[in-house]
């Protein structure tokens, strides 16, 4: 997968060479390493708007942008991010 960040805003494109512009929502660190929340620009409503989780590094003023391969990782991560959302959640409602 290949990006490019301009401000807060990534390109993306998957192995089959469709791109999809994302906003940089948030960079959370798990497990000893940080990972980039990004969520879909384009998108028509917010509500459908896809989140996309990818492993995030910095060298220097270089940002890096990978996908997650590992199948493991990648569901201990995303279930991480749900129970974030879920805190979150209960803490707005009371």
């Amino acid at each position: 997968m290949t990006e490019e960040l301009q401000d807060n805003f990534i390109t993306i494109e998957d192995e089959d060479g469709n791109e999809m512009t994302c906003e940089l929502y948030d960079i959370i660190e798990f497990e000893g390493s940080q990972y980039a929340l990004l969520l879909e620009a384009n998108a028509a409503d917010v509500d459908e708007a896809e989140f996309v989780l990818m492993r995030y590094s910095e060298e220097g003023e270089e940002s890096y942008f990978e996908s997650i391969d590992d199948d493991d990782e990648f569901e201990r991560v995303s279930n991480y991010v749900e129970s974030l959302d879920d805190e979150e959640f209960e803490d707005e409602v009371e």
